[in-house]
């Protein structure tokens, strides 16, 4: 088969040939999806439904529970019914579908990420203006930001990636249809063309890196001059879950974006995409919970 046209489906990683074994994997998967749903479902009506909680700090942590949410949804719901049904297959389309929204929610949480950021600098940095900077238009406009923006990168890639002839076969050695396993089936010179797109991509990504760095340096510059060790712990308990979602969401994408060619290999590569994928639609809800009183009581109350 020499272009993708041909191609009416495409074949995913199978976790296992042996039937209890694939029942496992639906099992675990079930497991990550439900705490998933769980997590990022009691944060949005909790964010939603307390007036005192209507700030733009809690605002923009409901649409990163929503981009979570979306995230998960687009690729579990499929891998776990292949197991359950022991099949392989993702129509052409449907792998489509899948690129778009996957990358679609994850690159709107970055720039989402990259918004929170700004919110804690100006919260901490220059909060005589934060009613003024952060009002609820504003708000509303850079989370419609951040979601087009995401959109728009998650497209660009989508028709770039289905556009290029694949001259290898449909087998693609991944548990969801991702896009550096798509472009491994590709002509090489088609290649270059979805590489230049990816440079353009990183070099937006390293501007919103940048970015957070450089907010984060001026907020630990006024945090060091605070007397106060109870005022510097409530400036550390504000920032200290947005800092660990973006670590985390940081060197997992990182990795699997920029490792090597020489040390990808199927094994570690089904690990880091189930570290990038999963682990932070599961894990953010837990992070900005844990150390967040406001929030612990109205999640009590609602339960």
């Amino acid at each position: 088969m020499s272009n993708s046209s041909y191609f009416s489906e495409f074949l995913l990683l199978a976790f296992a040939d042996r039937r209890e074994l694939q029942l496992l994997h639906f099992s675990l998967f079930l497991g990550i999806y439900l705490a998933a749903l769980t997590g990022n479902g009691l944060i949005i009506p909790v964010i939603a439904c307390n007036h005192y909680l209507h700030t733009p700090m809690y605002f923009f942590l409901l649409n990163l529970s929503l981009l979570d949410l979306g995230r998960i949804s687009t690729i579990l719901p499929k891998s776990m019914a292949n197991s359950l049904w022991n099949t392989r297959t993702i129509s052409y389309s449907g792998c489509a579908a899948q690129v778009l929204s996957f990358y679609f929610f994850i690159s709107a949480e970055y720039s989402l990420l990259t918004v929170m950021a700004y919110d804690r600098y100006v919260a901490i940095c220059r909060p005589l203006h934060y009613g003024t900077l952060l009002s609820s238009r504003a708000c509303v406009k850079m989370a419609a930001t951040a979601w087009a923006a995401g959109f728009l990168n998650a497209l660009l890639h989508t028709v770039n990636t289905f556009s290029i002839p694949l001259c290898q076969s449909n087998e693609v050695e991944q548990f969801f249809c991702e896009i550096p396993q798509i472009l491994k089936l590709s002509c090489s010179n088609s290649y270059l063309r979805e590489a230049g797109v990816i440079v353009a991509s990183l070099c937006l990504f390293f501007v919103s890196f940048i970015f957070i760095v450089v907010s984060y340096v001026q907020i630990f510059r006024v945090v060091l001059r605070i007397p106060s060790e109870q005022g510097r712990h409530k400036v550390f308990s504000m920032c200290l879950p947005h800092l660990a979602v973006v670590s985390m969401f940081l060197s997992t994408g990182t990795f699997a974006d920029l490792k090597p060619p020489s040390i990808s290999f199927p094994a570690l590569d089904l690990v880091v995409a189930i570290l990038y994928s999963l682990v932070p639609p599961t894990f953010n809800p837990l992070i900005y919970s844990l150390r967040n009183e406001e929030l612990k009581n109205a999640l009590r109350k609602l339960i």
